[in-house]
């Protein structure tokens, strides 16, 4: 008989093994992963390209043209590329983040000699038309005045703008960026960054050496390296301690997100803050949910989080409150800050987040795409396998005196930058 009124005994993952990506050149060059796992004929093919020559004069540049890739070519309408994708069962996506743009196709393996040439298109022939580019300005700029309506799309600008300042990072849209943008900016950025040169590819799925061929004929042969680039640099000021409060009239919940500047993947206490910060807020059993959602009742959800990006690092909570329980909700924030800096975090509690971050870690490595991902973080931050291993080490052994002396030196509530919208 099963005892139902005592729960099993954790079990420490032991061992966790991530499929290792091969690395090929291209015949031009283009440096090439492969992940290759799974039965299934079915592949990812992302094509990954820095973002470079950041202008504030022309900050849209890279996101609305990774956006409107496809939109039509020289020989083919927008509507004719997705008719073309769909025909073979496969899906195109781009994807832009503040580092890198990204075109990634999903297909069977049997159909890669058919869809590979539109992607090869819309890469190396991309027009984007003058009435298709009226029509994503006009939707994002409808889109922006909705979403300045919303407390905590403002808070997050805000914040950003306060961390970073004027860089890439920092930089919030408005409509009249949108008026400035004109087909000129976009050909004149598409020819500069949509080269081999800067230029990584990673295939996962089932991959085998017809895969790599395919790759290799459509992009490895007759694409122009283009001209040189300067890669995206940023020296940002910490900024200490400030307020920046945006009040909204009528306001019934307030947004919060306070944080710091911090340290990205590559620093040597990225791995053991992740720890402290799980315990802070990174998981629903964290101290915030505790105690502001919980035992408050101020809020339905809040997080922390630790963020890694190319040029630097940074830590932020977030969360939406009450308007009338605003000042105690960040005061109770502060409270848990200070209580990580005073006391140690006993043994059961850093048992259960140690076994909650091994097992995610494990659960999220469940097929191909999700062991490129984790190869895609090292490789972009210029690390090796030996990363994981670390980080796992880190995780099994990290002790509360470890997390107490992090926590004295990272986490300074006083220091922290501090946004709200809505109302105090």
């Amino acid at each position: 008989m099963i005892e139902r009124t005592q729960a099993p005994a954790f079990r420490q993952v032991e061992n966790i093994e991530l499929i290792k990506a091969e690395s090929y050149s291209l015949d031009n060059g283009i440096n090439l992963f492969s992940i290759n796992a799974g039965s299934q004929d079915l592949v990812r093919i992302e094509l990954i390209f820095n973002n470079v020559n950041w202008n504030p004069e022309k900050p849209l540049q890279a996101y609305v043209v990774n956006s409107m890739l496809v939109e039509g070519t020289r020989t083919l309408r927008s509507h004719e590329i997705a008719e073309e994708i769909d025909y073979y069962g496969a899906f195109l996506q781009t994807d832009y983040n503040y580092d890198q743009s990204i075109v990634t196709l999903y297909t069977l393996t049997k159909h890669l000699n058919s869809t590979l040439p539109v992607v090869k298109q819309i890469l190396t022939d991309s027009v984007f038309p003058e009435e298709e580019l009226a029509t994503f300005k006009r939707n994002q700029k409808q889109k922006l005045s909705i979403n300045l309506e919303k407390n905590d799309f403002l808070s997050r600008r805000i914040f950003n703008k306060a961390l970073f300042g004027n860089t890439i990072y920092g930089f919030s849209s408005t409509s009249e960026d949108y008026d400035k943008l004109d087909r000129d900016q976009l050909v004149e950025y598409f020819n500069l960054a949509y080269r081999p040169g800067n230029c990584t590819i990673v295939v996962s799925g089932k991959v085998d050496e017809a895969t790599i061929s395919s790759i290799n004929d459509h992009f490895g042969r007759d694409w122009d390296k283009g001209v040189s680039l300067h890669q995206n640099t940023f020296t940002i000021p910490v900024r200490s301690g400030s307020e920046n409060y945006f009040e909204r009239e009528g306001a019934l919940q307030s947004a919060i997100r306070i944080g710091n500047l911090s340290i990205n993947r590559n620093h040597p206490d990225f791995a053991a803050l992740q720890v402290l910060n799980t315990v802070l807020g990174g998981y629903f059993g964290s101290r915030l949910m505790a105690n502001i959602r919980e035992d408050k009742g101020y809020t339905y959800g809040i997080g922390s989080a630790l963020v890694s990006f190319k040029n630097m690092g940074y830590f932020f909570i977030a969360s939406e409150v009450g308007a009338d329980v605003c000042t105690s909700a960040v005061e109770e924030i502060k409270k848990e800050i200070d209580l990580l800096r005073t006391e140690r975090i006993s043994e059961g509690e850093l048992s259960l987040v140690k076994n909650y971050m091994l097992g995610s870690f494990l659960g999220g490595l469940e097929n191909a795409f999700s062991h490129a991902d984790k190869f895609k973080n090292i490789y972009f931050s210029g690390l090796d396998y030996s990363y994981y291993s670390n980080y796992i080490e880190t995780v099994k052994s990290i002790t509360s005196d470890k997390l107490l002396e992090l926590a004295q030196f990272y986490f300074n509530f006083d220091s922290f930058e501090k946004v709200i919208v809505g109302k105090k």
